[in-house]
This record gives C-alpha cells, structure tokens and sequence, in this order.
C-alpha cells in the first residue's frame, strides 16, 4: 500500500481560499443591510411609541386640521399645519431654485462640456457639498435676505424666501451630480444614431438623452426634495420660529425640523406632552419623506417601462 499523502494544487488551494474571502464579503454585506434595516424600524419603533401617548392627550383631528401651533404657550394648541406650511413652502422655493440650475448642470457636464471642465466643476459642486449648513443659514440672513429687501421693502427680517433661496442653491449639486451620472450611462450607440439623423447636440440632449435617463433624473429630484425637506439649520436661522400657517414666503415661519430643535434644546421635561411633541411632527416628517420615495420608486418604474 502507497504511503504516498494527497497533496492539493496551488490552483485549487487559491480557489479555495478566495471562495472563502467572497463567502466572508457575501455575509458582510448582508450584514451591513440588515443593520440599516433595523435601523429603520428602530426609528419608526421610536416614533411610534412616543408619539402614542401624545395622542391620548391630543385628539388626532385637531392636530391634522388646526392652524394653530402653540405648545410652549399657556394656552396650548397642536394643530400641525403650520409646520407643514413652513416646510411646504421653504422646500417648493428651494426646489424652484434647485431644479432648473441642477439639471442644466448635469445636461451641461454630461453632453457639452470638455474633460478638463468636468474636472473642474465636478470638485466644486463636492466642495459645495461639504459647506456646513449652519454656513448657509447665516448667508441667507446676512447677505440673501438684505438683498432681497432692497427689492421686496416688505421683506420681513425672518422669511420664507431668503432661506428658500439659499437652500435651492445647496441642493443643486445633488440634482447634478445624481442626474449627471445617469445621464452619462446612456449608451452612446443612442447619441450618435441621433447625429446621423441630423440632430444637433442639442436636440439629441433633449430628446434622447435625458427621456433615457429620466429614472434617474427623477431619483435626484426625489433625494433633492427629501434633503430640502430634512434640512434644519438653514431654515432655524433665517426663516424665524413662528408657527405661522401661511404660504406667503415674505413673512416669517416655522418647520418641522426648526421645531424639533428648538423642543429637543429646551429645558421641557422629559415625557410631558411638550416633549412628545416632537416625535408625533417627527412622524409627520416621516410620513411626508416615506410617501415622496414611495412615489419617487413608483414615477421611475413607470418612466423605465416606458423608455
């Protein structure tokens, strides 16, 4: 009988050992998703527990129908729509903004300009990125809305429009890189059988390029909204702390997010109704972002079968 011991192939032991590091990032993978699902529910958890006892003290049709919002007052009120004003029209004015610049940057870097352009302007946007939003909350106090006096004299100091404004600006990166990149996906085997039609630049930018990638022009117009409305800082400088149920972007306002900070940095006690709150306009923030990703996903499906 052969004493002779098995040996295994260098080739084999290299499978092996590389099946094995694919199997560890297969489950690391895995991993790091169930954690940002249960993340997710952890919040929701959150939310939901606190926001129940807010709602035996407070009837769900006075806080969905009422126009007034006085929780730190003597007399106290938790009509919701405030905020949500404040939120609705600080988010539209910034989208008015955001939207068009956003996605003429990206059809300008995707079919017109130059590598060496793209190059620049690319790093620039990422830098727009990084400012702090505390940055662009006293430039929209300081610089934005003394500007806009000089046009609109009734301007309040604290408004609607000059935040607004200011956060357009700082979404636009999002919208043009997002839309950029989708944009630059599409095949060109799809431009250049629009040139031998004739078509200019242009036009094959239009008419071919951005209906292909209108998915993903969507998405961007979508996280754009979501960050818009999420935004804290900008909105808790310069457009004022006054539950206001207007949609006049001269006068002052609140929102929700600019809410929850001033609460969560108050000295109200810890499991009274004026701290619960902020977790039921913390839900309406939810329910608000949940519904604009749920349409987002729904918008793109169609615009994918479609095109």
């Amino acid at each position: 009988m052969s004493n002779v011991k098995p040996t295994i192939s260098k080739a084999l032991k290299k499978n092996i050992r590389r099946n094995f590091v694919e199997r560890l990032i297969e489950w690391a993978l895995m991993f790091s998703g169930l954690i940002a699902i249960l993340v997710t529910f952890g919040i929701v958890y959150i939310l939901v527990s606190e926001s129940i006892p807010f709602f035996d003290s407070v009837s769900l049709k006075e806080f969905l129908t009422s126009t007034i919002w006085t929780p730190n007052f003597e007399i106290k009120n938790y009509g919701i729509l405030p905020l949500v004003a404040g939120t609705v029209t600080i988010t539209g004015i910034a989208l008015i903004v955001a939207i068009p610049l956003g996605t003429i940057t990206a059809v300008y870097l995707s079919e017109f300009a130059s590598h060496k352009v793209k190059e620049t302007v690319k790093p620039v946007l990422e830098l727009l990125v990084g400012v702090p939003t505390v940055v662009f909350g006293y430039f929209a106090l300081l610089l934005v809305t003394p500007l806009l006096q000089k046009i609109i004299p009734d301007l309040a100091s604290f408004n609607m429009l000059g935040p607004g404004i200011v956060m357009g600006i700082m979404i636009v990166p999002y919208i043009a890189s997002v839309a950029e990149d989708s944009m630059r996906a599409v095949p060109m085997a799809m431009r250049e059988g629009s040139y031998a039609m004739g078509a200019t630049r242009f036009q094959t930018a239009v008419s071919v390029v951005m209906p292909a990638a209108l998915s993903g022009i969507i998405a961007a117009y979508i996280l754009a909204i979501s960050r818009g409305i999420g935004e804290t800082m900008i909105v808790a400088i310069a457009a004022g702390q006054q539950p206001n149920f207007t949609f006049n972007p001269i006068e002052s306002a609140a929102t929700i997010t600019a809410y929850i900070v001033s609460v969560a940095l108050g000295d109200l006690e810890h499991g009274g109704i004026g701290y619960q709150s902020i977790f039921a306009a913390g839900m309406v923030l939810f329910i608000m972002t949940l519904s604009l990703n749920i349409l987002g996903q729904w918008t793109r499906n169609k615009f994918s079968e479609r095109y």
